[in-house]
Formats: structure tokens, sequence, C-alpha cells
């Protein structure tokens, strides 16, 4: 997999997402592409007939949309390897497609209000679970950098997979990793996750899983914390002190892979 893959449908949160995305694209060494995608009807419709300016004003429309929004990270990273694509169909597919054989696709949070707002967000949310790749949702303007990433460990492999994204960022952005293992307050723990877990056990478990991870990215500090709580609330108030936020996408089936999925879509949301 090469390259980085970044929507951009002319709105700020496009935007935004543009600029995290070829900042990131130059700390991993990656080109950066730039994708609008446009409803395959207008896309392929012919150049005569009736109604035909309606296509040719779209795909001029998107053209300029996308090329746009290279120019404006050719301008954020000076020197950086941008290019920038029309391609078929909805939103969603359209970009999953796109990031198929991708390092990385990288999408907006939200639109400009309204309907926009609403379409983009179900862009966002559609492409998270669905993805091949890694998906980051860039939810604002991009702010200070606070030095930390945070990572939400549940034992399930995708959050080990999560754990190693957030250790490979942490050393391309020469930054810490806060490694956070959450669960529900009370007893009612062991109904959900099929276990009891006390703040000693949970410390265990969370450092049996950091540490092979640690000692491949040696030069990275972590530093390890438990909460009870529930862990939407736990990383929803991490991510505040975070540069960016790692989570994994499914959990180990059943009722716990369904509490992951709710869990990540609180996150998300």
């Amino acid at each position: 997999m090469s390259g980085i893959v970044v929507g951009s449908d002319g709105s700020e949160a496009s935007r935004y997402a543009v600029e995290w995305a070829v900042r990131e694209a130059e700390l991993l060494g990656e080109p950066l592409r730039v994708v609008h995608v446009l409803q395959r009807w207008l896309f392929e419709m012919p150049d005569s007939g009736p109604h035909t300016e309606v296509g040719r004003w779209a795909r001029e429309d998107a053209r300029t949309v996308v090329e746009e929004a290279a120019q404006h990270a050719r301008e954020a990273v000076a020197g950086a390897d941008v290019s920038a694509e029309v391609v078929p169909g909805d939103p969603r597919p359209g970009l999953i497609e796109a990031a198929k054989d991708a390092t990385m696709l990288v999408v907006g949070g939200r639109g400009e209000g309204g309907f926009a707002g609403l379409l983009l967000g179900s862009v966002a949310h559609g492409v998270v679970g669905r993805a091949d790749c890694p998906v980051v949702v860039v939810q604002g303007a991009p702010s200070e950098r606070t030095g930390q990433i945070a990572v939400g460990i549940d034992n399930s492999a995708p959050s080990a997979v999560a754990l190693e994204r957030a250790f490979a960022e942490a050393a391309a952005r020469n930054c810490t990793v806060r490694a956070i293992y959450a669960w529900p307050r009370g007893t009612s723990a062991e109904g959900i996750y099929g276990l009891r877990l006390d703040e000693t056990e949970a410390r265990r478990q969370l450092s049996d899983t950091v540490a092979p991870v640690a000692e491949r990215y040696h030069t990275v500090t972590v530093v390890k914390a438990v909460a009870a709580g529930h862990p939407v609330g736990v990383l929803v108030g991490a991510s505040a002190g975070a540069d960016l936020l790692v989570v994994g996408r499914r959990g180990r089936g059943g009722f716990a892979s369904l509490l992951l999925g709710s869990v990540s879509r609180g996150v998300l949301h």
C-alpha cells in the first residue's frame, strides 16, 4: 500500500482534512491524492444532447473543487507530492474504492451545516467502518500540538492494530503515546464483558498489551492509564489533550463486538 487519499467536497471541513492529510503525508514520506467524488450520471453524461450543459457544469465544478484543494495542500506544505482526481460514484463507496490500496484515507468530520453537513457526516461515518485502510476523521481546524497521541485499549485484535498505529504515528511525530484502558463503572462490567475487572487486573492487562509494541518502538515514551467509566466518555476526554485519538473498529464478536462498535461510533460523533 502507498499514498494517502483525502476526500474533498469544497467544504470547510474538507479543507481542514486536506491540511491535516498533507502534513501527515510529509511526516510519512507519502504522496497525497486529493479526490472529489461526482455522481456517476453527471460524470458520464455525454458532451452532446439534451441538458448536456448540466454535466459539463458539474464536471467543471468538480475539477475546480479538487484542483483548489490540491493547491491548498501545496501551499500548506511546500514541495508536497500532491495529485488531484475526480472519480465517479456516490461519496462513500467512491472514497472507499479510491483508497483501496492506500496507506490511509482522510475525511472531514462535519459539513457546513444543514443538509450538506448531514451528508458529510454520513460520509465520514460510512467510510470508517468499511474502508480497508485506516481512516482519519478530522474534526476541525488544526490546533497547537500537544505532543501526545491517545489510544484506546480493550485486549481485542483491532485495538492491538490501533496501538501499533498509535506508536507509528508517535515515532513519526516524536511525541508521547497515552495508552488508555477503560471499562464501565461498577460490577456491571462483568455482565458486559464476561469478566470482572479491578484496577490491578486492568493495569496488568494494559501493561501486557503495551509491552511488546513499546519494545519495538523503544524511542517512544508511553504513558499508561486505566479509568473506570464509559469508554466513550473516557476516550473523548483524553482527546482534549491529544493531537490524535486512535481506536479500533471491531470487537471480539458477539455483544462485545457491538460495544466496541458503539464506542468507535460514539467517539466519532
